[in-house]
């Protein structure tokens, strides 16, 4: 069985960017986020933005793990594209089974 850094180096459906996006995201262990500003410095790219359009195409989720990235304010931001409803509670719930809901989160 092939591990999912194995699936997204060899992966033709994903551009460079997203790839160095979702590896970089493999390293966030379960129970703890990263803004979406962070993970864009971790990568060396200067766009939060750019960083949430390459989480929101993530056709390797949850296993590419995109429920832990969250806004910078501490909100949930989004998730596979959606910035509400039975989506969002997805990631919320994600989140919470991994005891990672960041404070903003909770209500």
């Amino acid at each position: 069985m092939c591990d999912i850094r194995e699936k997204l180096l060899r992966s033709a459906e994903i551009t460079s960017f997203q790839r160095k996006v979702y590896l970089e995201l493999l390293n966030v262990p379960a129970g703890e986020t990263v803004t979406y500003g962070e993970l864009a410095r971790r990568i060396g790219c200067r766009s939060a933005q750019a960083v949430g359009q390459a989480l929101k195409r993530n056709p390797f989720a949850p296993e590419v793990p995109c429920h832990r990235v969250v806004a910078a304010d501490g909100s949930l931001g989004g998730y596979n594209g959606e910035r509400g409803g039975e989506v969002l509670e997805r990631k919320r719930a994600l989140l919470a089974a991994e005891d990672a809901l960041p404070d903003a989160s909770r209500y």
